[in-house]
Parts: structure tokens; sequence; C-alpha cells
């Protein structure tokens, strides 16, 4: 998978996955305001959409195809551990920040594998897949970025996906915004507290 790495000067790693559409490149300027001494990994979508780079297939807007999100999970799983032994980062010590289609990635990480990661910043993110039980998660945190006026993602996903969460013992801190779909820096700064609230 195409990725930018950077070394950091303390033990945690940055997991950056960037929304539909865009590149490694993106989500680079929020390390600053999270923790500029962290590793990076910044990873690029491997599915063409039109175009455009995703981390996963989908059938329609908001509709995923779940056996592609499988395969492309495990694809991110195996990655990681990969890339944790080629550039010796700790692998127990990694955090996705990912949005829209990076944040359902990160989520489906959860869902999926018990170590997958540390914690995860998830801006305007849905509910990866229902209907399945989560692995239990002990000393897992993750942070929900949402808007209240999401039209891609409604309010009732980042709810469920609290509440999903929160049943396979992970802790979950909801943060809503008037906004729309956007990513917005009043919701990078509520992230950087709850992330420094944990280390």
């Amino acid at each position: 998978m195409k990725h930018i790495f950077q070394e950091g000067s303390n033990e945690r790693t940055l997991l950056l996955l960037h929304g539909t559409g865009g590149t490694e490149e993106d989500l680079l300027p929020l390390v600053d305001m999270i923790d500029p001494e962290a590793n990076v990994l910044s990873v690029r979508g491997n599915v063409n959409e039109n175009g455009m780079n995703r981390y996963f297939r989908r059938i329609a807007e908001g509709v995923f195809d779940e056996e592609d999100l499988i395969k492309r999970t495990k694809e991110l799983y195996d990655f990681l551990n990969e890339k944790s032994e080629e550039y010796n980062f700790d692998r127990n010590q990694v955090f996705a920040v990912g949005y829209s289609n990076g944040a359902n990635i990160a989520g489906s990480l959860l869902y999926h594998y018990r170590n997958g990661l540390k914690g995860a910043m998830l801006f305007h993110p849905m509910v990866p897949r229902r209907g399945i039980q989560l692995p239990d998660h002990e000393d897992v945190s993750v942070f929900i970025g949402a808007g209240k006026n999401d039209p891609i993602c409604s309010s009732d996903e980042a709810e469920d996906l609290k509440r999903m969460l929160e049943r396979a013992d992970v802790s979950v801190d909801l943060y809503w915004t008037n906004q729309g779909h956007q990513l917005t820096s009043e919701e990078v700064e509520a992230a950087k507290q709850w992330y420094d609230s944990l280390i």
C-alpha cells in the first residue's frame, strides 16, 4: 500500500486514513495539532472508485461491499503488522486518525481484530457492519467526531457506532458539532484534548 512514514520521538504511532478521493498527504497537517512527536504512518487507499482513492468498495452511497470491506480490513491489519517490524514502531501503540471512508476502515479494524488499534479518532464515521459480534477490547479508547447536520453520516450512525463499541468494552467519547460532513478544527481540537487525556 502506498504510504508515508515519518519517525517520531515517542512510542506512539498515528495511522492517518483519508476520506474518499484523498491521498496520504491529506491528514498530515493534523499531526502537528494532535501529537507532533509521534511516529506517522499515512496510508493511501488502494481501491479506485471513478478515479477516487478509497479503502474498500461500496455498492452505493452509504452501502458498503461487506465482502470487500472484510478483505481490505485484513489487508490493512496485515500491513500494520508488517510495517511495525520494518519501521520498528510499537504495534500496540497505534492510534488511528480517520476521516469519513478512512474512519470507516479504522472502525472496521476494531470490529474484526482484538489488537487492531490502541485507540482511534474517527471523524464522521458510519457503522462498518451490523449483526456481528465484536471482539472484546480492553484499554481501547475511541473519539467520534460527528456533525448534527451531516447529510452522509447521520446522527443515528454515530450513536449506533458508539453503542456497539461500548458493548465491546471500548471507552467512547462522542463529540458533536453543528456542521455537516466536513472535518472542522473544532473537532480536531476536541480530539486532541481527548488524546492528551489518555497519555
